[in-house]
């Protein structure tokens, strides 16, 4: 019944016809309304990210920009590590002046003493030696006599004892001076006296070996010249696979760092080691993060040697054709200030330990971009990020509006 007291009859089929042409409508209208608030989205779109450099730059410091030839090569430049056989260069050198190894604290050196006939100073309780045994220039028929000492133990000041020669500098020096010293000393006192000195027990030329190895050690230096490999060899190599492995070296107050792949294919970054040196063995599981419109989202592991842009969209399986915008393709990075130019620019805000917030932005549309990519470096803990394109978006809209309309329609074409 309405206002003016006429009763209203409604037919239920009526009704029914009159929902189902409504409803859609509704619904519709609804969905327009509301827009693209009901359509997920996978991350920022293009347009979002793009802005991000002029609209919370003031705030956070994010910095956006293009990926070009300069930018890329001077990545790389600040990236690379320095070498080994650079960093170790001048003690490099020293090793190899051909003076041996030198004697440390609370090594113990044997002395040989030898006289030629007739022997004086230490001919009671010498052993009598052919003439020309080992290699003494000795005249034929004449006897030398050969006089070993007990072993003795470089002590805190450096110095041993030798009898009829009184203290002896032995620390920082080779066995060959120590024993140049004492058949000075012995001139005038001793016939002819020719001295052999030889480290017994090596305690104070060692290098240490830790970290992820078989097992950690000290390892003695020998007149042999050990090298870095030689010493990982002595560990029982490596526990984790090469490409994950990182040797760090520390010298003194030099410390640096080399995948252990870079020090297996070149040489000269197995280098001599001195007394001291520290070699640990790190396990660096370097990896990306990849996410939007991809063959698949995920974290990608990759090796210690480094990784390029190209490679790294190759191993993610590329875009997807059927939503990425290739023209949206962003790194985001933690990055220094030097690495992007930008050292000598005090409006750059940066984190806490120093680092500018930083998107760079690829456009694969264009054919040079490819070109980059094959030098570009991605980092450890990099975030590959693709954006759909806009057609995806409305595609996907498309899609919940024919979802909702079409059971409807169907259930409309029932009724009637």
């Amino acid at each position: 019944m309405d206002i003016s007291g006429r009763l209203l009859v409604f037919s239920p089929i009526g009704k029914c016809t009159k929902l189902a042409v409504l409803l859609p409508i509704m619904l519709v209208s609804t969905i327009l309304t509301s827009g693209c608030a009901m359509v997920s989205a996978a991350g920022p779109s293009f347009r979002s990210v793009d802005r991000a450099d002029g609209q919370v730059v003031a705030n956070s410091g994010i910095k956006v920009m293009d990926v070009t030839d300069g930018l890329a090569q001077r990545l790389v430049e600040t990236q690379r590590a320095a070498l080994f056989s650079e960093a170790f260069a001048a003690s490099a050198a020293a090793e190899l002046d051909g003076e041996g190894l030198l004697v440390g604290k609370g090594d113990q050196v044997d002395i040989t003493i030898w006289e030629a006939p007739p022997a004086t100073l230490f001919g009671a309780g010498s052993t009598d030696i052919a003439a020309g045994s080992n290699g003494l220039a000795i005249e034929t028929g004449r006897v030398a006599r050969q006089t070993a000492l007990p072993g003795q133990v470089v002590g805190g000041d450096g110095t041993i004892i030798v009898p009829f020669v009184g203290p002896v500098q032995a620390a920082g020096r080779t066995t060959q001076q120590i024993a140049a010293t004492i058949a000075a000393r012995l001139r005038g006192k001793a016939h002819e006296p020719q001295v052999i000195v030889r480290i017994a027990d090596n305690a104070a030329t060692n290098v240490t070996v830790v970290g992820e190895v078989v097992r950690n050690l000290r390892l003695p230096l020998t007149a042999k010249r050990e090298r870095l490999l030689d010493a990982l060899a002595a560990a029982g190599g490596a526990r984790q696979p090469v490409g994950k492995t990182t040797i760090q070296i520390t010298r003194g107050d030099v410390v640096e760092t080399l995948p252990l792949a870079t020090i297996i294919t070149d040489p000269r970054q197995n280098i001599l080691l001195k007394p001291n040196d520290v070699i640990t063995a790190l396990f660096q599981p370097y990896s990306f993060t990849a996410l939007g419109a991809i063959g698949r989202n995920s974290e990608i592991d990759f090796e210690g040697t480094g990784l390029t842009l190209a490679q790294a969209l190759g191993r993610i399986g590329g875009l997807d054709d059927s939503r990425a915008n290739a023209k949206g393709v962003f790194i985001f990075r933690l990055e220094d200030k030097a690495a992007l130019g930008l050292a000598n620019d005090p409006s750059v805000r940066t984190t806490p330990d120093g680092k500018v917030p930083v998107i760079f932005r690829i456009n694969l549309r264009d054919p040079r971009t490819f070109f980059m990519a094959q030098s570009f470096p991605i980092r450890n803990k990099d975030v590959i990020y693709v954006s759909n394109a806009p057609l995806a978006d409305i595609q996907k809209f498309v899609n919940i509006v024919g979802s909702l309309v079409l059971p409807i329609a169907s259930v409309q074409n029932v009724t009637r």
